[in-house]
């Protein structure tokens, strides 16, 4: 495997804030931390010779284009949304495993929100603390390539306005109407509540993320509408956890969930467990 040292150490030169990676994971922390010198570089990149590389979404945003195998195409996505103006030429990079993301830079004063499933197989990568791997870096056998050196174009306000969406739909209620719900709130409230206002504070991310995918499996949603919720539960955190543990935290529940169902059905109650819908 290549040593990308001298990549990384161009990246910091030319302004991007650098994060060495090792099976897709950062191996320093790095949320709100300003961004690595050459020096910390040179110290890091001794220790670890084959670290790959990413770089933090401060300055810029991405598309991020995926086509998965019997699921959702981005590229089918966009083309289908009418919209292709949206997204004028600049600086792109495919990924290790076939996708493509456009790098676009961050209008001044104007906050870009992180919109998981923006559209179907497309993402935005936006928040200071999330991140992207960046060429050329490899992941399992695939390796992220530059697709041209174009500069880094101004998004369109459309592409903004859309990828914003979300938020700007709560001007609905404005300062002079406010709605105060009160009376106790039931799980699937929370639930949905979650969903917006993400995981909570570093120490709770994993148990929380826990809880959710559990709730959810056990209202028999699907598990990959459950992961879809998940991811942007966990996009919406401010220190969202990294991908390779959100993985491995989602996976482990669902598997917790298949042993539940499997032992229930040893016991003659059915793959619901003979509890009906649950109670929320």
């Amino acid at each position: 495997m290549e040593n990308l040292i001298n990549y990384a150490k161009y990246y910091a030169q030319h302004g991007f804030y650098v994060l060495p990676m090792v099976d897709k994971e950062p191996i320093i922390k790095f949320a709100d931390h300003p961004a690595l010198t050459e020096e910390q570089i040179d110290k890091i990149w001794l220790l670890k010779p084959f670290a790959q590389i990413a770089v933090r979404t401060v300055d810029f945003f991405v598309v991020d284009i995926d086509r998965h195998d019997g699921g959702a195409d981005g590229f089918k996505s966009i083309k289908e949304s009418g919209h292709v103006d949206w997204f004028p030429k600049t600086l792109a990079q495919t990924t290790a495993h076939g996708g493509k993301q456009l790098f676009y830079r961050k209008p001044k004063g104007t906050e870009i929100s992180q919109n998981i499933g923006w559209m179907p197989g497309v993402d935005i990568k936006a928040h200071i603390n999330n991140y992207v791997m960046i060429a050329p870096s490899q992941v399992g056998n695939g390796r992220y390539r530059w697709a041209n050196s174009l500069p880094m174009a101004d998004a369109p306000e459309e592409l903004i306005a859309s990828i914003n969406k979300e938020k700007t739909s709560s001007t609905l209620f404005t300062a002079n109407f406010v709605p105060n719900f009160n009376g106790r709130k039931s799980n699937t409230a929370e639930f949905f509540e979650q969903i917006v206002n993400g995981l909570g504070e570093t120490g709770g991310r994993n148990n929380a993320l826990a809880a959710f995918v559990g709730g959810l499996l056990v209202r028999n949603v699907d598990p990959e509408v459950a992961y879809r919720l998940a991811k942007q539960a966990n996009s919406n955190t401010p220190k969202a956890l990294g991908d390779k543990e959100f993985e491995k935290t989602f996976d482990s529940i669902v598997q917790k969930e298949i042993r539940r169902r499997e032992a229930m059905d040893g016991g003659g109650q059915g793959s619901n467990g003979g509890s009906g819908e649950a109670t929320t």
